[in-house]
Formats: structure tokens, sequence, C-alpha cells
């Protein structure tokens, strides 16, 4: 019994060391590969041989397996050109060469933080960029073509003859000016400087071009108005709405109706606001002081707004720039129902015997006139100005009693805080007048 005991042990030792030897070897074998990569000729060897051995042992898996797609291009299938590149949906970042060329060492600055967190005033170091100046078209419903309905100096169509399916107007003169070429701009030339600020007292100039015009090779390049409002540093922004494109001719459009200019003023409010990346700001626009510029032919809306345009008590100042060529009643009307804006007109030989008829016609009234602008512009000013030899209709916007006439009426204006107009900005002085 003791001799049975001892050989079974022995042989269950033997048995126990051979396991563990068949178990260990390969084991070894598989630790040494594991820092490896795969080679993929040898996946493809295994992948063929493990095949063929099915293909031996069971031809009818190993046809399920081939039917299934189960070989080397199937599990490791070469990049498509849809997984380099994002789909439409996607989006990845765009690189430059110069982002892998090598950087060269420089010395940096220790960068600042945004905020100091422990801190009872935190410091931020970024700052806004400075805006620019923005002068650009906007078309609008009110302003003052197209035009359909009457001439109110003879309560006849405006667009009085046609031809075939086009109408157009005949002037005074018996020139046939066409609706579709003449009167079929609706855009203004909008104007708000760098410098305006919309929660400051401002002004907003409504400026009416003469004959021969477009707002942009006239008003824009050649008159130079928005840079004038710019110049002056004044808080105040430009509509100046086309009239008849580029013709001899007055008309005066939507701005004859009764609530034109307020109707104009409304809708400009809305585009302002926009524009001005604060569409809260409306309200304000809506309620700013109006000048109105009249220039040459501009004299007819400039007097209409006047008369039936809805809000004659939120224009501020009228300007007429060699532009006294008619409508003195309605001219005369409105500086003595309206002590509290200003009037200016400077003239040439053109119009001197109008504006000496309506500076009679105002010292008849009891209202004192001024006839030089060597003074700041007050509450009830009335201030006209004869521009001697040298001095060419053509030009008058540019130069009349000083260089750049509207910039100097600004600035004479900001210089009244009873005229409700901030200047903002540091502006030269203006130029001596003659």
């Amino acid at each position: 019994m003791r001799a049975d005991r001892t050989w079974g042990s022995g042989a269950r030792g033997r048995a126990l060391r051979i396991a563990l030897t068949s178990g260990l070897v390969p084991l070894s074998l598989t630790l040494v590969q594991c820092g490896q990569s795969p080679n993929p000729t040898a996946l493809a060897a295994s992948s063929q041989a493990n095949v063929q051995v099915v293909a031996k042992t069971n031809p009818q898996a190993a046809n399920q397996r081939v039917a299934s797609g189960d070989t080397f291009e199937d599990r490791f299938p070469a990049p498509q050109f849809k997984e380099r590149f994002p789909s439409a949906t996607e989006s990845f970042l765009q690189r430059q060469m110069s982002d892998f060329s090598p950087k060269r060492a420089v010395q940096q600055q220790p960068e600042q933080a945004p905020y100091k967190v422990a801190s009872l005033a935190p410091q931020v170091p970024f700052q806004r960029p400075p805006r620019q100046d923005l002068t650009t078209l906007v078309s609008m419903k009110t302003s003052a073509f197209p035009y359909f309905g009457n001439n109110p100096a003879s309560d006849a169509p405006f667009l009085n003859i046609s031809k075939g399916d086009r109408r157009g107007h005949r002037s005074y003169s018996g020139r046939v000016f066409w609706q579709d070429e003449t009167y079929n701009d609706s855009r203004v030339l909008v104007h708000v400087p760098e410098h305006f600020d919309v929660r400051k007292p401002g002004v907003i100039v409504v400026f009416f071009h003469g004959n021969g015009a477009t707002l942009e090779r006239d008003v824009r390049d050649r008159q130079l108005v928005p840079q004038q409002i710019t110049d002056s540093g004044a808080n105040a922004v430009l509509l100046a709405p086309q009239m008849a494109v580029d013709a001899a001719d007055s008309s005066a459009g939507k701005f004859w109706q009764p609530g034109g200019l307020k109707r104009f003023m409304e809708e400009s409010a809305s585009h302002l606001a926009q524009l001005t990346g604060d569409p809260n700001s409306a309200r304000a626009f809506a309620n700013m002081p109006i000048v109105i510029v009249g220039y040459s032919g501009g004299f007819l809306p400039t007097a209409w707004s006047l008369e039936v345009g809805g809000i004659s008590d939120r224009v501020r100042g009228v300007v007429l720039l060699d532009a006294v060529y008619g409508e003195m009643d309605k001219f005369a009307s409105w500086i003595e129902s309206h002590r509290s804006g200003f009037f200016v007109s400077s003239y040439t030989h053109y119009t001197a015997r109008r504006d000496r008829e309506l500076m009679s016609v105002l010292k008849q009234k009891g209202i004192g006139v001024s006839e030089d602008m060597d003074g700041p512009l007050r509450p009830g000013s009335v201030v006209f100005v004869e521009t001697g030899e040298g001095i060419t209709h053509r030009d008058y916007v540019n130069r009349a009693w000083t260089q750049y006439p509207l910039k100097d009426v600004l600035v004479k204006m900001s210089a009244t805080p009873a005229l409700a107009l901030t200047r903002v900005a540091a502006a030269s002085s203006s130029a001596p007048s003659r």
C-alpha cells in the first residue's frame, strides 16, 4: 500500500510539470511579440491560412465566411477619399504651409491676463477696434422717386407725356425726361461718421442736391458732403436722397406730398438704427433734430418739406447754397413761425435779386437779418451772405463764403449748446469769412 501511494504521487507530479511546461512556452512567445505592431503580410497570410484550414475542415462554414466578405481587404480596407476629407456638413481648420515651417526662436513677452480674478477693479487690456466712417446707398420707399402723383404747381399729373409703354415728364423748358431714366432711383446716400454717438445729442442733415447730379459722382466725390460732415467733428449723420438723375430738373417728387418729409424720416430712422448696429436706437433717430441743406435746384424740395412735410418743428436749421430761385413765401413763413431755428442763405449774383427780396420781406416782419457768417449760429439767427467774384455756382458746395461751407455751418452750430448739437471729435477751426 505504501508503494502504491508513492508511485501514484510521482506520476501526478510528472503530469503537473508537463502541463505547466506546455502552457508557459506559448505564453512566453506571445509576450515577446506584444510590443510589436502587426505585420500586414503576416496578417494576410494568416487570414488566407485560416480560410484554407476552415475550407478543409468545414467547407460549408468557409463558403459562408467568404460570402460575407471576411477577407483581409474587407477587414482592413484601404482609406477612402471621403475618410480623409470632411463632408459638406463638416469643417476642418485650414492650414497654410507656413504653419508647418520651423519657427524661429523669438523672445516672447509675457501675455497679459484678460482680467485679474482677485482684483476689485479687473483690468481688461482688450480694446474695441476703432470704427470707420460708413457711407452707403440705401433704397427707400419714401424717397423722392419714383413718383406717380400730381405736380402741385399745375395740379396735373407729373408724368404728363407718354411714348408707347414709356412715361415721362415734360419740363417747363419743353425738354422731356423719361421716368425709367430720370425718376426711377429710390436710393439715398447715408453717411455715419466714425465718431457718431447716438446716445449724445445729435442732428440729421438732409441734403437736397441740385440739377444735373448723381449721389456718387457729385454729392459724395465732387462736393464731398460726407467728408465735410465728418471733418466738422459734429455728432451728425447724412441723408441725401437722389432727386432727378443727372437732369436739369428740380422736381420734388414725394416731398411735394403732405407728410412726405415725415414719412421719409420715419423710414430713415429704422435704416440708421440697423446701419449703426443698434436696433433700439430707432427711437432716438426718429426724434433727432434736422438740418435741411438745399443747393441750387434743391430749393424746391426744401421749400415744400418746410411747408407740408409734417415735421417742421423738428427742423432746427435751413441752409440754402445759391438756391433762392423761388418759393420765397414758404421760406419766409417757416422763418417767422420757427424762431428757435436758424436760417442761412449764401448767394452769388445769379440769385442775388431774390435773396434781397426775401431779406426785405423779413425786415418788414420785424425779423433781424445779419449779412455775415463771422459769429456762431444761435436760435433765431437769420443770415444772408453774398459771395464775390471768383466763386462759381458749380463749386458752391465746396467753396462759398469759406471753403467747405457745410462743415463751417456745423462747426458754428456746435458752438451753441441751445441748438442741441454736440461736437464729439476734434475739428480744425473754420476758415475765416470773406
